[in-house]
C-alpha cells in the first residue's frame, strides 16, 4: 500500500507543479505565458535579469513536477519543487501569512513538504526509477542538490531589485512641512 500512495502523492503533486510551470511558460491551462510572466508577475517581484529568473521558475516548476510526477531521476524532481515553492513562500506568500484565503503560504508549503516527503521516502516501486533500474548516489546526490538549491535562492534574492519606496508628501508653497508647529 505504501507503494500506491507514493505514486498517488507523486503523480498528484508532480502534475500540479508541472502545469503551474506550465502556465507560466506555455500558457497552457489558463495561463498568462513566458512574456507575460516575465513582464508582470517576475519583474514585479524584482528578480533581475528577469529574462534568466523566469526561465528558472518555469523549469523549475515544469521539470520538477514532471520528475516527481514520474518518479524519474529521485530526489531531483523534488529539489526542483522545493526550489520553486521556496522561491513562491518567500518571494510571494510569506507577507500574507499561512493561510491561502489571504494568499498566504499555504499552497506551496503543502507542496514543498508534499515533495520532500516523497524525496526521503524515494518514489516507490511504481516509479520509471524503478522500471529502469535507476538510483541516483545517496547522500551525494542530496548534498550537492541541496547546496544548489540555496545557492540558487541566495543568488535569486540577494539581486533582487529592492521594492519602491513610497515617496514622501511634497510641500506645496504656502504649506509646512508635515509635524511643523504654528507659531
Amino acid at each position: 500500500m505504501v507503494d500506491a500512495a507514493l505514486l498517488i502523492l507523486r503523480v498528484a503533486v508532480g502534475l500540479y507543479v508541472f502545469g503551474h510551470g506550465a502556465q507560466k511558460m506555455l500558457g497552457w491551462f489558463g495561463g498568462s505565458g513566458y512574456q507575460k510572466t516575465l513582464t508582470g508577475m517576475v519583474a514585479a517581484l524584482g528578480f533581475r535579469p528577469g529574462p534568466f529568473w523566469t526561465t528558472m521558475s518555469g523549469l523549475s516548476e515544469m521539470g520538477g513536477g514532471l520528475l516527481l510526477g514520474l518518479g524519474l531521476l529521485s530526489p531531483l524532481g523534488t529539489f526542483g519543487v522545493a526550489a520553486a515553492m521556496l522561491t513562491a513562500i518567500f518571494g510571494v506568500h510569506w507577507r500574507n501569512g499561512l493561510w491561502n484565503s489571504k494568499r498566504g503560504i499555504e499552497l506551496p508549503f503543502a507542496y514543498l513538504v508534499a515533495a520532500v516527503a516523497v524525496g526521503l521516502t524515494g518514489p516507490g516501486r511504481y516509479s520509471l526509477d524503478q522500471a529502469l533500474g535507476i538510483a541516483l548516489p545517496e547522500p551525494a546526490t542530496w548534498i550537492v542538490m541541496t547546496v544548489l538549491v540555496l545557492a540558487g535562492l541566495a543568488l535569486a534574492f540577494g539581486t533582487r531589485k529592492p521594492a519602491p519606496q513610497p515617496a514622501p508628501p511634497q510641500a506645496t508653497p504656502g504649506s509646512r512641512p508635515a509635524g511643523a508647529a504654528e507659531r
